[in-house]
């Protein structure tokens, strides 16, 4: 397999198109077509990640956190970046970086943190809006429902749980082949009407490149009419955070105790406690303040996240609890999960999960 096929594996888990616009993500250092001997996961590609692929014989590092997140102005070894890069490229070893659209995957980062804390029944805490796209497109009438069938396995059509949906209208259609045409229907210079059939879908932004090669390759006219609207209305399957239950509900204490357990956490920082019992979570890998207010507005009882600055816990306002348990701890499992979902999708392919801890906090 080359680099690029296990890419797309990795892509299906965390379309690229998911990421943030600050992001850094995808293919940092090496060559696609590169045949892959094997693959190293890891929370962050330091030098000892690098040392242990080349043991390892991995020639392709998949990485979470992306180990060039600013432009590289020169390559003389003066930080770790840089030295990272140097010995990917010096034993031509590929580096790929998941970060936020592993983030904002349903099956990502932050559902890995509710199945390690039990939390049932996982909703997207803050969904993207303006990722939903719709296709407006003619077909004769003969024709519609295999290019209907052709968008639909391209991804289009696809309604929360549902899919194969689409709304159609039957009218007339006309145009005219002009000359250097090659029309299916009709005849040079002649205008031509024909029953016709307005096709209507809508599909994630991330499939849009699929969905119009679909469209292209299975619509019968030479020349294809089609409009593309990006939509207003929210995808609740992608976004940042999860909020969900616990089955039963906990004392404050034995609830941040537990995560400081499950969480292998060295400390948790955390807002006044309420003295309610926790029944609502919500949970968000990583760097989370920005967070706060939709933990709240959802009803959380506790916000498990990281990198909480003093004035931030202020924002609890008693309505909840902020529990702070640092950013490597909200993350670690994600390695985990990538692991599995690779050895799921290629189980007789070389996978190896990282032995380098690579957290750069450590506490007396």
């Amino acid at each position: 397999m080359t680099v690029k096929d296990i890419t797309n594996i990795l892509e299906e888990l965390a379309p690229l198109q998911q990421a943030e616009d600050f992001d850094n993500v995808g293919l940092l250092v090496g060559d696609a077509s590169m045949e892959v001997k094997g693959v190293l996961v890891t929370l962050d590609t330091l030098e000892v990640v690098v040392d242990e692929a080349i043991e390892k014989e991995c020639n392709l590092i998949v990485s979470f956190h992306p180990i060039i997140f600013k432009g590289l102005k020169k390559l003389t070894g003066s930080n770790y970046v840089e030295r990272v890069v140097m010995k990917a490229i010096a034993h031509n070893i590929a580096i790929y970086s998941m970060h936020t659209a592993l983030d904002n995957s349903n099956m990502g980062v932050n559902a890995k943190i509710c199945e390690v804390l039990e939390i049932q029944n996982p909703k997207i805490l803050i969904p993207k809006s303006n990722v939903i796209k719709k296709l407006v497109t003619y077909a004769p009438l003969e024709s519609a429902e295999s290019v209907k069938s052709a968008l639909y396995k391209a991804g289009a059509g696809e309604v929360g749980n549902y899919s194969n949906c689409s709304f159609s209208t039957e009218g007339m259609g006309s145009f005219k082949p002009n000359e250097g045409t090659n029309p299916t229907l009709g005849e040079i210079g002649k205008v031509h009407h024909e029953k016709e059939v307005q096709i209507n879908m809508i599909f994630s932004f991330e499939k849009e490149a699929e969905v119009l090669k679909a469209l292209f390759e299975n619509h019968p006219y030479e020349e294809v009419a089609y409009e593309l609207f990006t939509l207003e209305n929210t995808n609740f399957n992608i976004g940042m955070g999860m909020i969900g239950n616990l089955e039963t509900a906990m004392e404050e204490e034995a609830f941040l105790k537990m995560v400081k357990s499950r969480m292998n956490a060295t400390v948790v920082r955390h807002s006044k406690l309420r003295q309610k019992k926790v029944k609502r979570v919500a949970v968000l890998g990583g760097s989370g303040a920005f967070a706060i207010a939709a933990a709240k507005k959802a009803k959380a009882d506790v916000f498990v996240t990281s990198d909480i600055k003093y004035h931030e816990f202020y924002q609890a306002e008693g309505q909840l609890i902020i529990a702070d348990i640092g950013h490597f701890e909200t993350e670690q499992f994600t390695k985990e999960l990538l692991v599995d979902y690779l050895i799921k999708k290629i189980p007789n392919f070389a996978v190896a999960l990282s032995e380098s801890i690579t957290n750069p906090i450590k506490y007396l």
